[in-house]
């Protein structure tokens, strides 16, 4: 079933990727360029920040780029690295599927490109891929709302809402199958009802990922579907900024008593997530480690500078429509408050203090 789901929605999605952006660098040392799509998260700017220390130690020059989620300023950013004499490319992009014609110019000068996080499709240009396994970021997300609804005793019927990302971004579609294909048996057989009716990845996907979306949204949900007093049990978030919306349209119908509250599932465990879990508003978030996804990058970005052979664990799932495109992906797990203080604060990821 997984292989099914994920070569359709390869087929059907976009792409996104990482650019390492490059630096005209002094002392002759390598050069890598590192394209982020943008500021507005949190964790991108983890990613970047990660990505740029990391690679300073490893001794190369760096030039870390954030494109304001503008297309047109990701492929200028990525021309640059190239013109400029980069030797490696990383890149995080807006739309895979814009970045085409640019990376053509990388491939003509022989300069490798990792894509990062998003995969960049159809391009022939992209050597590999490092991401998390994205799909195993829904199944998690899905099981966490099966086990907690205890859905596998039978219990429901329960009310549920979905969200999800941006349908630029083929990693949504993975968020959106992995959880679906636990939660669809359970819609199917009745015990999880979505009274909105809005089911379909298109009907339920954010642009840019945006909270102020997914909250006018869910609010548009509760007044037509939920002012007569029904109950709201979970709601499939795919990602913590769409969380945080979701949590702000409801946190009024609320008035502070969360024995009732749904159940809301998140991803990045950025920091405004993180308190609202540790005030009852939020159930999970699933946890990213970009310290371990920017340091497999690097291994990559030092493999490629020194001839020898990359680190990939998969070499079958990410076919982006021109080649299969060797990758590694890092396995994601599930924070909540159980175990927040052992994976965020004893990991050195946050400190107490900025969870306050």
């Amino acid at each position: 079933m997984k292989k099914r789901l994920l070569s359709v929605l390869l087929a059907s999605g976009m792409v996104a990727t990482t650019l390492v952006g490059c630096t005209a660098g002094g002392s002759g040392n390598k050069k890598v360029g590192v394209a982020m799509p943008t500021k507005d998260l949190q964790r991108w700017n983890q990613d970047g920040s990660n990505m740029e220390s990391q690679l300073k130690a490893a001794g190369y020059d760096v030039d870390l780029q954030y494109a304001s989620n503008d297309i047109n300023t990701q492929v200028t950013q990525i021309e640059n690295m190239i013109s400029s004499g980069c030797d490696v490319l990383v890149i995080a992009s807006i739309d895979g599927d814009s970045l085409g014609t640019v990376l053509d110019q990388a491939k003509n000068k022989n300069i490798p490109v990792i894509a990062y996080d998003r995969l960049i499709m159809n391009s022939d240009a992209v050597t590999y891929y490092a991401t998390f396994d994205n799909y195993m970021v829904g199944t998690k997300q899905g099981q966490y709302i099966e086990e907690q609804l205890g859905l596998k005793d039978g219990k429901g019927p329960y009310n549920m809402e979905i969200f999800t990302g941006d349908p630029g971004d083929n990693n949504a579609r993975f968020f959106y199958g992995g959880a679906m294909d636990v939660l669809n048996p359970y819609i199917d057989n009745g015990q999880i009802v979505v009274p909105s009716g809005q089911i379909e990845f298109d009907t339920v996907a954010t642009a840019n990922w945006a909270s102020d979306a997914a909250q006018s949204r869910m609010e548009a949900i509760i007044s037509s579907n939920y002012a007569d007093g029904t109950v709201l049990d979970a709601v499939l978030c795919s990602n913590d900024s769409t969380a945080f919306g979701v949590t702000n349209a409801l946190v009024a119908n609320y008035e502070g008593n969360h024995d009732n509250y749904p159940i809301i599932t998140g991803q990045d465990c950025d920091i405004a997530n993180v308190k609202n879990m540790l005030a009852g508003k939020q159930s999970m978030s699933i946890f990213k480690d970009t310290r371990t996804l920017a340091s497999k990058t690097v291994e990559m970005v030092d493999a490629i500078l020194k001839g020898t052979q990359a680190p990939v664990n998969d070499t079958e799932t990410y076919n982006n429509g021109k080649k299969v495109v060797p990758s590694y992906l890092c396995e994601p797990v599930f924070a909540d408050v159980n175990n927040y203080e052992e994976l965020l604060i004893k990991s050195g990821y946050y400190t107490a203090d900025q969870l306050q």
